[in-house]
């Protein structure tokens, strides 16, 4: 009984570890797609995560003005020494440094996957009821999918009234997830078993 509990709380510390670099995820993006820095929403999200994201700016900046490797940092670095402690706390010892490394960036990438995944649905959904919403979590949504829609519009434009690029970014980002983050969390052997949600 108490192993059980002991598992759930390991669990339950996963999941609020994978949230958290959900929302560091969800900073880096929303700095890459040159979302609107003031709007509320994108304040919250900067309030939250600079606790952690603080300490890797000092020695690293953003890339290109929109890459913000601090972010990125903080999320790999946060997931590593997660994998790590609920391990060893799990009682499997040290896991392989490689296997670490490996688990972290797949995590990375399935919250950056996650988070278009779930803005997409938000972004259909909103296309129907609300076309012209000004809400600012709306217009939060249409900034951050927009750098991945503008191309595929270009490739394959609206038919009328209808728009297949969503459908087309669902497909690739089902088989990035499936092929890309599902070979590398394979690879990183039992670290793997903590990425994602």
């Amino acid at each position: 009984m108490g192993s059980q509990l002991g598992n759930a709380g390991l669990l339950l510390v996963n999941t609020l570890i994978n949230i958290y670099l959900f929302l560091l995820m969800l900073r880096f993006l929303l700095q890459a797609s040159r979302a609107d820095y003031y709007n509320p929403l994108s304040q919250s999200v900067v309030k939250i995560t600079q606790p952690v994201v603080g300490p890797f700016q000092s020695f690293l900046g953003p890339v290109m003005g929109r890459f913000d490797l601090a972010t990125l940092a903080a999320g790999f670095v946060l997931k590593a020494v997660t994998i790590v402690a609920i391990l060893q706390v799990a009682g499997f010892g040290m896991p392989p440094i490689a296997g670490v490394a490996i688990g972290s960036v797949a995590a990375v990438a399935n919250a950056i996957l996650k988070i278009y995944f779930f803005a997409l649905i938000v972004m259909i959904i909103l296309s129907w009821v609300a076309p012209n919403a000004s809400h600012p979590g709306a217009l939060l949504v249409m900034q951050l999918v927009e750098p991945i829609m503008a191309p595929v519009r270009k490739v394959i434009p609206p038919l009328g009234m209808i728009d297949l690029s969503p459908i087309v970014v669902f497909i690739a980002i089902s088989l990035i997830d499936g092929i890309v983050v599902g070979s590398l969390t394979r690879a990183a052997g039992i670290a793997g078993a903590l990425v994602g949600l």
